[in-house]
Protein backbone atom coordinates (compact mmCIF):
# COMPACT_ATOMS: atom_id res chain seq x y z
CA UNK A 1 0.00 0.00 0.00
CA UNK A 2 1.07 3.65 -0.76
CA UNK A 3 -0.24 6.63 0.02
CA UNK A 4 -0.28 9.96 -2.32
CA UNK A 5 2.71 12.12 -2.75
CA UNK A 6 3.40 15.60 -1.26
CA UNK A 7 4.11 16.45 2.16
CA UNK A 8 4.26 20.69 1.78
CA UNK A 9 1.44 20.24 4.71
CA UNK A 10 3.48 17.99 7.16
CA UNK A 11 6.72 20.23 5.74
CA UNK A 12 5.54 23.57 7.16
CA UNK A 13 3.51 22.10 10.11
CA UNK A 14 7.27 20.82 11.35
CA UNK A 15 8.50 24.48 10.24
CA UNK A 16 5.92 25.79 12.86
CA UNK A 17 6.55 23.77 15.99
CA UNK A 18 10.55 23.78 15.02
CA UNK A 19 10.04 27.61 15.32
CA UNK A 20 8.03 27.48 18.76
CA UNK A 21 10.20 25.49 20.31
CA UNK A 22 13.28 27.61 19.32
CA UNK A 23 11.32 30.72 20.79
CA UNK A 24 10.20 29.41 23.85
CA UNK A 25 13.45 27.24 24.53
CA UNK A 26 11.58 24.39 25.67
CA UNK A 27 12.62 20.55 24.91
CA UNK A 28 10.00 18.37 22.96
CA UNK A 29 11.03 15.49 24.88
CA UNK A 30 12.95 14.92 28.71
CA UNK A 31 10.47 17.41 30.22
CA UNK A 32 10.26 18.16 34.31
CA UNK A 33 6.24 17.61 33.98
CA UNK A 34 6.93 14.36 32.48
CA UNK A 35 8.74 12.95 34.89
CA UNK A 36 6.67 14.39 37.58
CA UNK A 37 3.60 12.87 36.08
CA UNK A 38 5.57 9.41 36.21
CA UNK A 39 6.29 9.73 39.81
CA UNK A 40 2.71 10.56 40.34
CA UNK A 41 1.72 7.60 38.17
CA UNK A 42 3.69 5.12 39.09
CA UNK A 43 3.51 5.97 42.86
CA UNK A 44 -0.50 5.83 42.93
CA UNK A 45 0.01 2.13 40.87
CA UNK A 46 2.23 1.23 43.37
CA UNK A 47 0.36 1.96 46.49
CA UNK A 48 -3.14 1.19 45.81
CA UNK A 49 -1.68 -2.52 44.93
CA UNK A 50 0.00 -2.67 47.80
CA UNK A 51 -3.03 -1.54 49.75
CA UNK A 52 -5.26 -3.73 48.39
CA UNK A 53 -2.78 -7.06 48.92
CA UNK A 54 -1.25 -6.32 52.15
CA UNK A 55 -3.28 -3.89 53.87
CA UNK A 56 -6.75 -3.92 53.41
CA UNK A 57 -9.48 -7.43 53.81
CA UNK A 58 -12.89 -5.54 54.05
CA UNK A 59 -14.41 -5.76 50.25
CA UNK A 60 -15.64 -2.55 50.72
CA UNK A 61 -12.33 -1.02 51.00
CA UNK A 62 -11.03 -3.53 47.93
CA UNK A 63 -13.71 -2.82 45.55
CA UNK A 64 -12.66 1.15 45.56
CA UNK A 65 -9.00 0.41 45.61
CA UNK A 66 -9.28 -2.49 42.65
CA UNK A 67 -10.82 0.76 40.54
CA UNK A 68 -8.46 2.86 41.63
CA UNK A 69 -5.33 0.64 40.22
CA UNK A 70 -7.11 -0.22 37.41
CA UNK A 71 -7.69 3.89 36.85
CA UNK A 72 -3.83 3.80 37.47
CA UNK A 73 -2.92 0.62 35.39
CA UNK A 74 -4.61 2.57 32.05
CA UNK A 75 -2.74 5.69 33.63
CA UNK A 76 0.85 3.63 33.28
CA UNK A 77 -0.15 2.70 29.95
CA UNK A 78 -1.82 6.01 28.34
CA UNK A 79 1.00 8.34 29.88
CA UNK A 80 4.52 6.79 30.79
CA UNK A 81 4.07 3.80 28.45
CA UNK A 82 2.44 5.34 25.31
CA UNK A 83 5.08 8.36 25.31
CA UNK A 84 8.27 6.06 25.67
CA UNK A 85 7.05 3.47 22.86
CA UNK A 86 6.48 6.60 20.75
CA UNK A 87 10.34 7.84 21.49
CA UNK A 88 9.04 10.72 23.04
CA UNK A 89 9.66 10.30 26.21
CA UNK A 90 13.05 11.18 26.31
CA UNK A 91 16.20 11.72 23.60
CA UNK A 92 17.88 9.16 25.42
CA UNK A 93 17.21 5.84 23.67
CA UNK A 94 17.67 3.45 26.79
CA UNK A 95 15.21 6.05 28.97
CA UNK A 96 12.22 5.33 26.20
CA UNK A 97 12.69 1.40 26.08
CA UNK A 98 12.72 1.58 29.92
CA UNK A 99 9.99 3.27 30.22
CA UNK A 100 8.20 1.43 27.39
CA UNK A 101 8.32 -1.59 29.17
CA UNK A 102 6.04 -0.56 32.19
CA UNK A 103 4.02 -1.68 29.73
CA UNK A 104 5.66 -5.52 30.42
CA UNK A 105 4.59 -4.78 34.13
CA UNK A 106 0.75 -4.08 33.93
CA UNK A 107 -0.09 -7.24 32.00
CA UNK A 108 1.11 -5.74 28.49
CA UNK A 109 3.78 -6.60 26.06
CA UNK A 110 5.83 -3.36 25.06
CA UNK A 111 6.62 -5.52 21.96
CA UNK A 112 3.87 -6.84 20.21
CA UNK A 113 2.16 -2.71 21.17
CA UNK A 114 5.38 -1.48 19.10
CA UNK A 115 4.52 -3.22 15.69
CA UNK A 116 0.80 -3.43 16.86
CA UNK A 117 0.52 0.64 17.38
CA UNK A 118 4.07 2.26 15.87
CA UNK A 119 3.48 0.03 12.80
CA UNK A 120 0.29 -0.60 11.89
CA UNK A 121 -2.21 1.60 13.72
CA UNK A 122 0.13 4.79 12.98
CA UNK A 123 0.90 4.13 9.81
CA UNK A 124 -2.34 2.34 8.26
CA UNK A 125 -5.17 4.65 10.72
CA UNK A 126 -8.73 3.54 9.99
CA UNK A 127 -8.14 1.20 7.27
CA UNK A 128 -9.96 -1.94 7.26
CA UNK A 129 -7.88 -5.29 7.45
CA UNK A 130 -4.64 -3.72 8.08
CA UNK A 131 -5.50 -0.84 10.82
CA UNK A 132 -5.91 -3.39 13.75
CA UNK A 133 -6.83 -1.02 16.24
CA UNK A 134 -10.55 -1.18 14.90
CA UNK A 135 -10.87 -4.52 14.77
CA UNK A 136 -12.43 -5.89 18.16
CA UNK A 137 -13.54 -9.20 16.97
CA UNK A 138 -16.65 -10.47 15.04
CA UNK A 139 -18.84 -9.05 18.22
CA UNK A 140 -18.15 -5.66 16.89
CA UNK A 141 -18.50 -3.53 13.83
CA UNK A 142 -16.49 -0.44 14.09
CA UNK A 143 -15.80 0.48 9.95
CA UNK A 144 -17.98 0.50 7.56
CA UNK A 145 -15.92 -1.91 5.36
CA UNK A 146 -16.58 -4.69 8.24
CA UNK A 147 -18.91 -7.49 7.44
CA UNK A 148 -22.02 -6.86 9.29
CA UNK A 149 -23.86 -9.26 11.45
CA UNK A 150 -27.60 -9.31 12.99
CA UNK A 151 -26.67 -8.45 16.06
CA UNK A 152 -24.28 -5.63 15.72
CA UNK A 153 -27.33 -3.60 15.91
CA UNK A 154 -27.59 -3.74 19.73
CA UNK A 155 -23.65 -3.11 19.74
CA UNK A 156 -24.36 0.50 20.60
CA UNK A 157 -25.31 -0.79 23.90
CA UNK A 158 -23.48 -4.04 24.71
CA UNK A 159 -19.79 -3.02 22.92
CA UNK A 160 -19.25 -0.43 25.98
CA UNK A 161 -19.23 -3.18 28.59
CA UNK A 162 -17.32 -5.58 26.24
CA UNK A 163 -14.55 -3.06 26.17
CA UNK A 164 -13.65 -3.83 29.69
CA UNK A 165 -12.55 -7.54 28.73
CA UNK A 166 -10.10 -5.88 25.98
CA UNK A 167 -7.03 -6.02 28.88
CA UNK A 168 -7.81 -9.52 30.28
CA UNK A 169 -7.39 -10.73 26.37
CA UNK A 170 -4.37 -8.61 25.77
CA UNK A 171 -3.01 -10.09 29.08
CA UNK A 172 -4.56 -13.76 28.59
CA UNK A 173 -4.65 -14.95 24.98
CA UNK A 174 -3.67 -12.24 23.03
CA UNK A 175 0.34 -11.31 23.26
CA UNK A 176 1.09 -15.32 23.63
CA UNK A 177 -1.26 -15.72 20.52
CA UNK A 178 0.48 -13.19 18.39
CA UNK A 179 3.86 -14.51 19.38
CA UNK A 180 2.90 -18.07 18.98
CA UNK A 181 1.84 -17.23 15.12
CA UNK A 182 3.86 -14.38 14.10
CA UNK A 183 1.07 -12.48 13.27
CA UNK A 184 -1.21 -9.81 14.15
CA UNK A 185 -4.55 -9.59 12.35
CA UNK A 186 -3.43 -10.38 9.23
CA UNK A 187 -0.15 -8.56 9.04
CA UNK A 188 3.30 -10.73 9.48
CA UNK A 189 5.14 -9.83 12.30
CA UNK A 190 9.21 -11.53 13.27
CA UNK A 191 8.99 -13.40 16.81
CA UNK A 192 10.55 -11.48 19.52
CA UNK A 193 13.89 -13.11 19.84
CA UNK A 194 17.23 -12.43 22.32
CA UNK A 195 16.11 -9.38 24.73
CA UNK A 196 13.07 -8.54 23.29
CA UNK A 197 11.87 -12.54 24.01
CA UNK A 198 13.36 -12.48 27.71
CA UNK A 199 11.40 -9.13 28.59
CA UNK A 200 8.59 -10.87 27.19
CA UNK A 201 9.08 -13.83 29.49
CA UNK A 202 9.81 -11.78 32.03
CA UNK A 203 6.91 -9.52 32.19
CA UNK A 204 4.36 -11.98 31.81
CA UNK A 205 5.66 -13.90 34.98
CA UNK A 206 6.32 -10.53 36.79
CA UNK A 207 2.87 -9.39 36.10
CA UNK A 208 0.98 -12.89 36.66
CA UNK A 209 3.12 -13.21 39.85
CA UNK A 210 1.84 -9.76 41.52
CA UNK A 211 -1.86 -10.12 39.63
CA UNK A 212 -2.36 -13.36 40.77
CA UNK A 213 0.44 -15.84 42.86
CA UNK A 214 1.76 -13.08 45.76
CA UNK A 215 -1.88 -12.04 46.36
CA UNK A 216 -3.23 -15.59 46.86
CA UNK A 217 -0.42 -16.48 49.57
CA UNK A 218 -2.96 -13.97 51.71
CA UNK A 219 -6.54 -13.95 50.46
CA UNK A 220 -8.37 -16.45 49.18
CA UNK A 221 -7.66 -17.35 45.67
CA UNK A 222 -11.55 -15.91 44.11
CA UNK A 223 -11.44 -12.67 45.96
CA UNK A 224 -8.07 -12.77 44.50
CA UNK A 225 -9.27 -13.30 40.94
CA UNK A 226 -12.23 -11.14 41.63
CA UNK A 227 -10.19 -8.33 42.04
CA UNK A 228 -7.38 -8.96 39.26
CA UNK A 229 -10.92 -8.58 37.20
CA UNK A 230 -12.34 -5.66 38.44
CA UNK A 231 -9.34 -4.04 37.75
CA UNK A 232 -8.21 -5.37 34.62
CA UNK A 233 -11.94 -4.30 33.65
CA UNK A 234 -11.90 -0.95 34.78
CA UNK A 235 -8.38 -0.67 32.74
CA UNK A 236 -9.82 -2.19 29.79
CA UNK A 237 -13.01 0.37 29.96
CA UNK A 238 -10.66 3.49 29.99
CA UNK A 239 -8.23 2.44 27.30
CA UNK A 240 -10.79 1.16 25.12
CA UNK A 241 -13.23 4.41 25.29
CA UNK A 242 -10.20 7.05 25.21
CA UNK A 243 -8.74 5.18 21.90
CA UNK A 244 -12.37 4.57 20.43
CA UNK A 245 -13.35 8.28 20.70
CA UNK A 246 -9.99 9.70 18.43
CA UNK A 247 -10.81 7.94 15.23
CA UNK A 248 -14.64 5.57 15.98
CA UNK A 249 -16.69 8.51 15.46
CA UNK A 250 -18.86 10.90 12.63
CA UNK A 251 -16.22 13.01 11.74
CA UNK A 252 -13.74 10.10 11.20
CA UNK A 253 -13.25 8.84 7.81
CA UNK A 254 -12.62 5.14 6.95
CA UNK A 255 -10.37 5.02 3.11
CA UNK A 256 -9.56 2.08 1.47
CA UNK A 257 -7.02 2.32 -1.47
CA UNK A 258 -7.85 2.04 -4.77
CA UNK A 259 -7.29 -1.74 -6.76
CA UNK A 260 -4.00 -0.76 -7.21
CA UNK A 261 -3.25 -0.49 -3.03
CA UNK A 262 -2.72 3.35 -3.67
CA UNK A 263 -4.59 5.63 -0.90
CA UNK A 264 -6.10 8.92 -2.15
CA UNK A 265 -4.02 11.44 -0.12
CA UNK A 266 -0.60 11.39 1.37
CA UNK A 267 0.14 10.17 4.95
CA UNK A 268 -0.70 13.51 6.77
CA UNK A 269 -3.66 14.29 5.14
CA UNK A 270 -4.52 10.68 5.86
CA UNK A 271 -4.11 11.12 9.69
CA UNK A 272 -6.11 14.21 9.74
CA UNK A 273 -9.07 12.95 7.71
CA UNK A 274 -9.14 9.66 10.25
CA UNK A 275 -8.78 11.15 13.46
CA UNK A 276 -10.59 13.80 16.00
CA UNK A 277 -9.68 15.71 19.29
CA UNK A 278 -12.13 16.16 22.30
CA UNK A 279 -12.16 18.38 25.19
CA UNK A 280 -9.26 20.30 24.22
CA UNK A 281 -10.26 22.79 26.49
CA UNK A 282 -10.36 20.42 30.04
CA UNK A 283 -6.30 20.53 31.30
CA UNK A 284 -7.41 17.92 33.88
CA UNK A 285 -8.79 15.28 31.13
CA UNK A 286 -5.18 16.26 29.34
CA UNK A 287 -3.03 15.39 32.55
CA UNK A 288 -5.09 11.91 33.27
CA UNK A 289 -5.35 10.58 29.81
CA UNK A 290 -2.29 11.39 28.50
CA UNK A 291 -2.86 14.16 25.65
CA UNK A 292 -4.43 11.65 23.76
CA UNK A 293 -7.62 13.73 23.63
CA UNK A 294 -5.04 16.02 21.37
CA UNK A 295 -5.15 12.85 19.00
CA UNK A 296 -4.21 14.83 15.39
CA UNK A 297 -1.50 16.39 17.05
CA UNK A 298 0.18 13.15 18.31
CA UNK A 299 -0.64 11.41 14.85
CA UNK A 300 1.58 14.27 12.83
CA UNK A 301 3.72 14.76 16.14
CA UNK A 302 3.74 11.69 17.81
CA UNK A 303 7.94 11.67 18.41
CA UNK A 304 7.13 15.07 21.20
CA UNK A 305 6.15 14.41 24.49
CA UNK A 306 2.23 15.19 24.87
CA UNK A 307 2.87 17.47 27.78
CA UNK A 308 3.21 19.78 24.62
CA UNK A 309 0.37 18.94 22.77
CA UNK A 310 -2.12 21.48 24.14
CA UNK A 311 0.59 24.40 23.43
CA UNK A 312 0.65 22.85 19.91
CA UNK A 313 -2.61 22.58 18.69
CA UNK A 314 -3.51 26.06 17.64
CA UNK A 315 -0.77 25.68 15.59
CA UNK A 316 -1.89 22.82 14.10
CA UNK A 317 -5.22 23.89 13.53
CA UNK A 318 -3.87 27.30 11.91
CA UNK A 319 -1.54 25.23 9.60
CA UNK A 320 -4.59 22.55 8.46
CA UNK A 321 -6.75 26.03 7.70
CA UNK A 322 -3.96 27.86 5.44
CA UNK A 323 -3.85 24.70 3.69
CA UNK A 324 -7.70 24.20 3.47
CA UNK A 325 -7.49 20.96 5.25
CA UNK A 326 -9.91 19.27 8.09
CA UNK A 327 -9.39 19.51 11.67
CA UNK A 328 -11.61 17.29 13.36
CA UNK A 329 -12.82 18.12 17.22
CA UNK A 330 -15.29 17.58 19.31
CA UNK A 331 -15.81 20.61 21.91
CA UNK A 332 -16.19 18.21 25.33
CA UNK A 333 -15.61 14.65 26.39
CA UNK A 334 -19.20 13.53 26.83
CA UNK A 335 -20.13 14.98 22.55
CA UNK A 336 -17.08 12.88 21.67
CA UNK A 337 -19.30 10.08 23.68
CA UNK A 338 -21.61 10.47 21.82
CA UNK A 339 -20.43 10.87 18.39
CA UNK A 340 -18.77 7.30 19.41
CA UNK A 341 -22.10 5.90 20.36
CA UNK A 342 -24.10 7.21 17.36
CA UNK A 343 -21.58 5.87 15.32
CA UNK A 344 -21.86 2.28 16.80
CA UNK A 345 -25.42 2.09 16.38
CA UNK A 346 -25.07 3.35 12.57
CA UNK A 347 -22.35 0.38 11.91
CA UNK A 348 -24.58 -1.74 13.51
CA UNK A 349 -27.92 -1.00 10.82
CA UNK A 350 -29.22 -2.55 8.45
CA UNK A 351 -28.78 -0.23 5.94
CA UNK A 352 -25.60 1.55 6.15
CA UNK A 353 -25.64 5.04 4.60
CA UNK A 354 -21.58 4.63 5.67
CA UNK A 355 -20.19 2.62 3.26
CA UNK A 356 -17.89 4.83 1.68
CA UNK A 357 -16.46 5.66 5.38
CA UNK A 358 -17.17 9.42 4.21
CA UNK A 359 -18.79 10.58 7.43
CA UNK A 360 -21.78 12.99 8.01
CA UNK A 361 -20.98 16.42 9.78
CA UNK A 362 -21.46 16.40 13.52
CA UNK A 363 -22.57 19.54 15.80
CA UNK A 364 -19.84 20.14 18.34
Amino acid sequence: MKFGGGDRFLAELRRRVDAYFAKTGRCPRDCPAMYFKTAVVLGTCAGAYGLLVFVVSAWWLAVPLAVLLGLAMAAVGLNIQHDAGHRAYSRHGWVNRMMARTLDLVGGSSYIWDWKHNSMHHTYTNIAGHDDDIDVGFLGRLSPQQRRLWFHRLQHIYLWFLYGFLTIKWQLFDDFYNVAVGRIGQKRIPRPRGTELAVFITGKVLFFSLALVIPSLLHPFWAVASMYVLASFVCGVTLGVVFQLAHCVEAAQFPQPDDTGRMESNWAVHQLRTTADFGRSNPVLSWLIGGLNFQVEHHLLSGICHVHYRALSPLVEEACDGFGLPYNAHRGFLSALASHFRWLRRMGMADDSAQSGRALPTPG
